[in-house]
């Protein structure tokens, strides 16, 4: 393999990495069920506005201040966008009647369903479907289309219970089938009983429930790093090409898991709150100053280390926002966190698996530092500035 191809390679990768270098993460389409015995039972659908923009990964979010000064045509037209929306990505079952169109009524909320309270409180769409389970109903799944685009939490409550079981689909897939058997208008047997479908998930959960979620979470940790995190990339590898000696990057790699893992820990609990676009300002910077130190420093230090942790640290907080929007209950948060952080882990080991394939070829240090080292790192250092100065001026 030549030398120039392989920078022909790693050039095509910073540039893959930096398509959305500058973008906030397309948002979910979280969907969520509520059912109590009796029949009583409320879908709901959570729409953020910015997928209705041309470019939504570069759309800054809708604040309540700019809610509160726009039109009553302009919400209409919203509110008309997020029912086209939801009908083009999703569709509900109910077995055995087959597919259902749920008639949602939609009010402007914050995230999970929350009153909008401050100015600078983001703004979704929440569609509310209340209903009542005929009898005979014995089960409940959704089907994220092949038209759509964006990723469907499917989450769901018994009796103001969350059930262990989660879902994340993306186009094309379809849900575990949610056991309704007891949940019918009419007296009807107990969830499970001989009425259940033989693969419905009921809500009392078990051990393979909790595997499902750790699963589920495990594939939203790593597809957030690897296709919607490129500043999380961009950050490692430039760990990566300081040294590709395996003792420093192993400390570095651990500095960094330790960090991001303590920081997504605590604001997941809720203990740790930080403005989105300062998190995302720093992390930029973080980018930009591991870069520029690697075309300052020929070597790797002890104090590489401390930056690391330090900008780990706010990296977490990064993780932590994302994590946030399942917005789960306590019987399942420990389960998808440590599946969410799995698949943080197994994202960055492939990106320096990557990295370590790419530019395996050079021997020669020297020659490694003038045609990878240093022109690498100026384009993600390059990258990091301006992203910075975008997220800190805002688009």
């Amino acid at each position: 393999m030549s030398t120039r191809f392989q920078i022909g390679v790693f050039t095509a990768l910073l540039c893959l990495v930096s398509v959305g270098a500058f973008a906030h993460p397309v948002p979910d389409i979280p969907v969520r069920g509520y059912f109590h015995r009796g029949g009583e039972a409320v879908l709901k659908v959570e729409i953020d506005l910015r997928c209705f923009a041309e470019d939504p990964e570069n759309e800054p979010y809708l604040l309540k201040w700019v809610l509160d000064e726009s039109s009553e045509a302009e919400k209409r037209e919203w509110i008309q966008a997020a029912e086209k929306l939801t009908q083009e990505s999703i569709t509900f079952h109910f077995e055995p009647l087959g597919r259902t169109l749920p008639e949602f009524a939609w009010n402007f909320t914050s995230h999970a369903g929350k009153e909008l309270s401050k100015e600078d409180d983001p703004v979704v769409l929440t569609g509310e479907w209340r209903t009542t389970i005929p009898t005979g109903v014995r089960g409940y799944r959704i089907k994220a289309t092949e038209a759509g685009e964006l990723a469907i939490p499917f989450i769901n409550h018994f009796d103001g219970r969350q059930i262990e079981r989660l879902a994340t689909l993306f186009p094309g897939e379809e849900s575990f089938l949610l056991d309704l058997s007891g949940h019918g208008k009419a007296e009807v047997p107990e969830a499970g009983g001989p009425d259940a479908p033989a693969d419905a998930v009921g809500p009392a959960g078990g051990a393979g429930d909790r595997w499902a979620a750790l699963w589920d979470s495990l594939k939203v940790g790593f597809i957030h790093v690897a296709f919607e995190g490129p500043d999380h990339v961009l950050f490692v590898l430039g760990l990566f090409l300081l040294s590709r000696k395996w003792r420093p990057l192993l400390w570095q790699v651990s500095m960094f898991t330790l960090a991001h893992t303590f920081t997504l820990f605590l604001s997941a609990l809720g203990l740790v709150r930080a403005p989105t676009t300062l998190v995302e300002t720093v992390i930029a910077a973080s980018i930009a100053y591991v870069a520029i130190e690697n075309i300052c420093r020929e070597d790797y230090s002890r104090w590489r280390l401390l930056v690391v942790f330090a900008f780990g640290l706010v990296h977490g907080l990064g993780f932590a926002g994302r994590f946030a929007e399942r917005d789960l209950s306590p019987a399942n948060f420990v389960t998808a966190l440590i599946g969410f952080n799995v698949g943080v882990e197994f994202a960055q080991l492939a990106v320096l698996a990557i990295a370590f394939g790419v530019t395996i070829g050079f021997k020669d240090p020297v020659l490694y530092r003038k045609r990878i080292i240093v022109p690498g790192s100026a384009a993600i250092g390059l990258l990091g500035v301006l992203w910075a100065l975008q997220r800190l001026f805002g688009s």
